[in-house]
């Protein structure tokens, strides 16, 4: 048995190259995510090591290296300052809380993967997970625009956005020299230099060269440092529960581990591409709930398949589990031991590189496409992205995949509705032999032949009763459901009314081609009872003969 997802020792210089790489660019990303949290930069660090570990060994996405995802640390921190918010006096209480959220989310993500939903994942449509991210990037930018300034961080995109014009008419100069250094390294390196950005990664650049110039050119506390990070192997946390708050605690578990499973799926797709491989989807969920669980036990913020980092890794030569192992066990041995050395890192540093991650997360390629893309999709994807910034980031999925599924099913209806033939002659159909043509000419429109094709659902059974009752003039109708695979309940119950409503006229009906499972399911309901013997038919041809030979005998 493989215990170990796609591990083996054949590319071991690669894993380590790729690991040791993908250490370097998760550095400043996951302070900088912890930071943004309003947790603190250890816990940032805690959780790149703890989720990166053990997604990478239990996971089902070889190359994949996780750790905090800005999607993650958006939700984090409102739930964060959630439960903090409700204990004033006593934050510590309100932390305990938050962290036993990140177990639940944990717990929920191993549980989805147990129970197989991880092929579900890769039905939200692109639209919405489009407006999604861009969403989440946009709430990002927001947020690190305070700090970039000298400002405070607002907890709140649209507040942060209202504080635009305080931010701007109370700039701290040493922030904004700051920023500005880190803003044109983490955009210019890449884009002007990509042969250094690919030995160093741009934000360890900036990380480096925006604290080397805070420490050579700017006064001590002229801008808001990160302060001292607690150094050392972290504490083991008891998860607290309240019983009063048990709904929100798993909503808020929910939230953080359905956000979780699409961020790291989404991210094993985008490795799948890169390695020419296939992820094992449950098996994912199932490392990142462990890596999520154990994160929160020791005070780490929740993660997930990071793209950037998993990038880096493979482009590095970083083909199995050891990589993002590795990289895990790396960020940890710098906690151990240069933890300390962090603490002059200046907030402005860690908020520029922020907004280069939001700017990333934003999906421009298909704001690019929008001239070109349906305008249904386009809608989705706006009001998934505004519903994102403005009011909740769950709700703006569910009614992504509300508005998708509804768009999805119009369209399969109209498509079935299309399937919907009433023909009387051969004109009017394209799939008939000679023989039944020329059976259905001879007739005069006294055999209506009732055609439906594809699979019918209840979507499409009011139209299948109004087209039956938009046709007359027949006397004998062949209900032809020779190029139908399936039917539901609903549409068994409509053929039943169309089915009575004939046999009321006083005219005959015919079934036609009925295939096992829609005859097993016209049995169940009781609809082929109705039909006296010698009515029903298996070929097409059958009933025609039948038909003619009633309408001669008159």
């Amino acid at each position: 048995m493989n215990y170990i997802n796609g591990l083996h020792f054949n590319n071991i210089r690669g894993d380590i190259y790729g690991g040791l790489t993908a250490a370097v660019v998760a550095l400043p990303l996951a302070m900088a995510m912890g930071v943004a949290s309003g947790v603190g930069p250890i816990a940032g660090m805690y959780g790149a090591i703890f989720v990166g570990f053990f997604a990478a060994l239990i996971g089902g996405t070889p190359a994949q290296v996780s750790g905090p995802t800005g999607p993650m640390t958006v939700v984090m921190a409102a739930i964060f300052i959630q439960y903090t918010g409700m204990y004033p006096d006593d934050p510590a209480q309100g932390a305990a809380l938050a962290f036993t959220v990140v177990i639940l989310g944990g717990l929920f993500q191993i549980a989805f993967g147990m129970l197989k939903l991880g092929k579900y994942i890769e039905l939200v449509p692109h639209p919405v997970v489009s407006g999604f991210m861009s969403g989440i990037g946009v709430i990002i930018i927001l947020l690190q625009l305070g700090p970039l300034l000298g400002q405070t961080a607002n907890s709140k995109p649209l507040a942060a956005a209202q504080e635009i014009p305080n931010y701007l008419s109370n700039i701290n100069s040493s922030a904004l020299f700051l920023g500005v250094i880190v803003l044109a390294i983490v955009y210019g390196v890449p884009k002007f230099l990509p042969a250094i950005n690919r030995l160093v990664p741009s934000p360890l650049i900036a990380l480096f060269v925006g604290t080397f110039s805070y420490l050579m050119f700017i006064e001590p506390g002229a801008t808001p440092i990160i302060g001292d990070i607690p150094t050392g192997f972290p504490e083991f946390r008891m998860p607290v529960i309240e019983p009063s708050l048990m709904l929100q605690m798993i909503a808020s578990g929910l939230t953080l581990a359905g956000l979780g499973a699409i961020d790291s799926l989404l991210t094993s797709l985008v490795a799948d591409n890169i390695t020419r491989t296939q992820h094992k989807s449950d098996r994912e969920l199932i490392g990142q709930g462990i890596g999520n669980t154990v994160a929160g036990f020791f005070g780490g913020l929740p993660g997930a398949g990071a793209t950037m980092r998993t990038v880096v890794n493979v482009n590095a030569g970083g083909r199995t589990p050891i990589s993002g192992a590795l990289h895990a066990v790396v960020l940890l041995a710098i906690v151990l031991g240069a933890g300390s050395l962090a603490s002059d890192i200046p907030k402005a540093v860690l908020a520029g590189i922020l907004i280069k991650v939001g700017t990333d997360i934003i999906d421009w390629d298909y704001l690019k496409r929008m001239k070109h893309a349906p305008k249904a999709g386009i809608a989705i994807m706006l009001i998934v992205m505004i519903v994102t910034v403005t009011i909740d980031l769950l709700l703006a999925v569910g009614i992504g995949m509300v508005m998708a599924s509804f768009l999805f099913m119009h369209r399969m209806t109209q498509m079935q509705v299309d399937g919907i033939k009433t023909i009387t002659n051969s004109e009017e159909a394209y799939h008939l032999t000679d023989e039944e043509s020329e059976i259905l000419d001879q007739a005069d429109g006294k055999i209506m032949l009732f055609h439906l094709t594809g699979p019918m659902s209840f979507s499409s059974a009011k139209a299948v009763v109004r087209r039956h009752a938009s046709t007359a003039g027949y006397e004998i109708m062949l209900l032809d459901l020779t190029h139908v695979p399936s039917i539901d309940f609903t549409t068994s119950r409509a053929l039943e009314d169309i089915l009575l409503d004939t046999l009321d006229a006083g005219r005959r009906i015919f079934l036609v081609g009925a295939q096992k499972q829609v005859c097993d399911m016209l049995e169940k309901q009781g609809v082929t009872a109705h039909f006296k013997t010698g009515k029903l038919y298996h070929k097409r041809l059958d009933a025609l003969l039948h038909a003619q030979k009633i309408l001669k005998e008159g």
